[in-house]
C-alpha cells in the first residue's frame, strides 16, 4: 500500500505564469496560490481549489469509490487524484508535507512502523527463546555424549546442530508485523487510515459505538428551512445584525443562516463586535453597550428571555420536524427563530445494520433538540440516543459505558467532538470534519462514508485472527521440531533428523 501511494506523487506540474504562459516545474518548487494545470490523465499535484474549467476526478484512493466526482469552480481537489476528463486550472492551497496524500503516506509509514500490545509479548518470548533453544541443543548433546554408546559423538554433534537449525525465532518475530502491515495496508486502500497498530489491534474488541450526529450520521450539509421574525420590523432593524453575528461565528450552523439571509439582500456593514462561545448553547455578541444572542432554547431559558408565543409554537413544530431551531435575541427579547435541517447519509442505515449484526452497539449522542434526535435516530435504525448533549456530556456518556466493561469507540467530525474521541478507546475522525478531531483520533475514515466503520472493525478482526493463526503454527512448529531434533524419536524408531533435513 505504501509503495502504491508513494507512485501517486507527482514528480513534475504545468504552472501558469502571471503573463498566461505555462512552464514545466518540479512539484517541489510550487508554492501555495499558484496556479497550476490539469489534463485528462494526469493526477493532481498538490491540494488546492478549482478555479476554471470542469472535470470528473477519480478520487478512488481517497474514498474507495470507483465512481469519479464531478469538479467546478471553487470545488476542492487532492493530490494523487486522477484527473479523467476535463482540463482545468486551480489553485495549490496546500503543497509538500501538508498535502493531504503526504499526510496519508506519513500516518501509513508510522503505522506500519508501530508495534501492537501482542508483538511486545512475543518480542519477550522471543529474547527468551534463543538462550532456551541454545540450553536444550547443549542439554541433548550432553545427554547424548552420556548414553549414545560407540555413535556418541556423532550422535552429540548432530543432534547440537539440528536442533540449532531447525529451531526458528524468526517466525514468532515475523507473526504480527507482518499481519499488521497488511491490515494497516489494506485499511489505507480503502480510505481508513489507522494511526497505529495498537488501535488496529485494539478495535477488534470495540463492542459499543457512540456517533455523533452532525457531519457523521448525517451529510453535514445543513440548510436553513424556516425562518421567522417577530414582525416585519424586527428584520428590518435587526436582520443585517443577526448577519454581522453569524457573519463572525464559527459555528456549523452559522454558514447556511448567513447563506440564507444573503439571498434575502440582507447583509451588514463592517461592525466591530466581540463574540464569546457559550459551549453548547450558542454566542453572546457585544455590539456598541448592546448584548445579542444566537443560540437553543436552554440558552434563552438560562439567561430569562422571553420568546413570544407565535415563535414559541413554530419552534415546536419545528423541532417535531427533526430539525434544528436556534433564536435570535437581545438581553430581553428573542426577535426570531429559525430552523436548520440536514439529512443522513444513505450509507448510515446500511453501516449501523452491519455493526448491529456485528454485535456492537451503536448509540447516537447529540447537541440537538430531543424531537430531532428521536426522528433521526428512528430513520438511521439507532434505538440509543442522548440529546442536547454538551461535549463534557459526549464525554462522560463514554466514560459510563467503559465503566460497564464496554470497549467503545466514538465517531465525530468537529472541535465539540474532541474530547469524546480522546476518551474513547478507538476514536474516528470522519475525513470531513476539523482538524483537531483527526489529530486526538485513532482512525480516520477519509470519506465520511458509516459503512467504513464496521469494515475497519471486520479488517481489525482479520488481523488480529491472521496474527494469533500466524503465532500458534510458530508455537507449534517449534514445539515439535525441536524435540524431534534432539532425538526423542531414537530410542522408539532409530529415526535421529538429518541437519541438512531441518534446514
Amino acid at each position: 500500500a505504501l509503495k502504491k501511494l508513494l507512485g501517486l506523487q507527482t514528480k513534475t506540474v504545468t504552472i501558469i505564469r502571471s503573463d498566461g504562459s505555462q512552464d514545466s516545474i518540479p512539484v517541489t518548487e510550487v508554492n501555495r496560490g499558484d496556479i497550476l494545470l490539469v489534463k485528462p490523465g494526469n493526477s493532481v499535484p498538490v491540494d488546492g481549489t478549482l478555479v476554471s474549467g470542469r472535470s470528473f476526478v477519480d478520487e478512488s484512493m481517497l474514498t474507495g469509490e470507483p465512481l469519479a466526482v464531478e469538479k467546478t469552480e471553487h470545488d476542492k481537489v487532492f493530490a494523487g487524484t486522477i484527473n479523467q476528463k476535463g482540463t482545468f486550472h486551480f489553485r495549490a492551497d496546500k503543497v509538500g508535507d501538508e498535502a493531504l496524500l503526504s499526510q496519508i503516506i506519513k500516518m501509513v509509514r508510522e503505522a506500519q512502523g508501530s508495534k501492537a500490545p501482542v508483538q511486545k509479548l512475543v518480542d519477550r518470548v522471543a529474547a527468551v527463546f534463543v538462550p532456551v533453544v541454545i540450553t536444550i541443543a547443549l542439554l541433548s548433546g550432553i545427554v547424548w555424549l552420556l548414553t549414545g554408546g560407540e555413535n556418541a559423538l556423532t550422535h552429540s554433534l548432530l543432534a547440537v546442530v539440528t536442533v540449532l537449525i531447525i529451531a526458528c525465532p524468526c517466525a514468532l518475530g515475523l507473526a504480527t508485523p507482518t499481519a499488521i502491515m497488511t491490515g494497516i495496508g489494506k485499511g489505507a486502500d480503502h480510505g481508513i487510515l489507522i494511526r497505529d497498530a495498537e488501535s488496529l489491534e485494539t478495535a477488534h474488541r470495540v463492542n459499543a459505538l457512540v456517533l455523533d450526529k452532525t457531519g457523521t450520521i448525517t451529510l453535514g450539509e445543513p440548510a436553513v428551512k424556516n425562518l421567522l421574525w417577530k414582525n416585519n420590523n424586527s428584520e428590518d432593524e435587526y436582520g443585517k445584525i443577526l448577519h454581522s453575528i453569524q457573519k463572525n461565528n464559527d459555528h456549523p450552523l452559522a454558514e447556511p443562516l448567513v447563506e440564507f439571509l444573503e439571498n434575502k439582500g440582507i447583509k451588514s456593514n463592517s461592525v466591530s463586535l466581540s463574540l464569546d462561545a457559550i459551549t453548547g448553547r450558542g454566542v453572546r455578541a457585544l455590539i456598541g453597550n448592546n448584548t445579542y444572542y444566537v443560540g437553543n432554547r436552554s440558552l434563552m431559558t438560562e439567561k430569562n428571555i422571553s420568546i413570544d408565543k407565535e415563535i414559541l409554537e413554530a419552534s415546536r413544530q419545528w423541532e417535531n420536524e427533526a430539525k434544528t431551531v436556534s433564536y435570535f435575541s437581545d438581553s430581553e427579547q428573542v426577535f426570531c427563530a429559525f430552523a436548520v435541517s440536514d439529512r443522513i447519509r444513505e450509507s448510515s442505515a446500511e453501516a449501523i445494520r452491519q455493526l448491529h449484526q456485528m454485535g456492537v452497539e451503536v448509540h447516537m449522542v447529540t447537541g440537538d433538540n430531543r424531537h430531532a434526535a428521536a426522528v433521526m435516530a428512528a430513520e438511521a435504525g439507532i434505538d440509543s440516543f442522548m440529546a442536547e448533549a454538551l461535549p463534557r456530556d459526549k464525554d462522560d456518556f463514554i466514560t459510563q459505558l467503559q465503566e460497564l466493561g464496554k470497549v467503545t469507540a466514538m465517531a465525530g467530525d468537529g472541535i465539540n467532538d474532541s474530547q469524546a474521541l480522546a476518551r474513547s478507546d478507538v476514536g474516528i475522525a470522519m475525513g470531513k470534519g476539523s482538524d483537531i478531531a483527526m489529530d486526538v483520533a485513532k482512525m480516520t475514515i477519509v470519506s465520511s462514508d458509516l459503512t467504513r466503520i464496521p469494515q475497519a472493525i471486520r479488517l481489525s478482526r482479520q488481523t488480529v485472527r491472521t496474527i494469533k493463526q500466524n503465532l500458534f503454527w510458530a508455537f507449534i512448529y517449534n514445539v515439535i521440531g525441536i524435540p524431534i531434533a534432539a532425538g526423542i524419536l531414537y530410542p522408539f524408531t532409530g529415526f535421529l533428523l538429518n541437519p541438512m533435513i531441518a534446514g
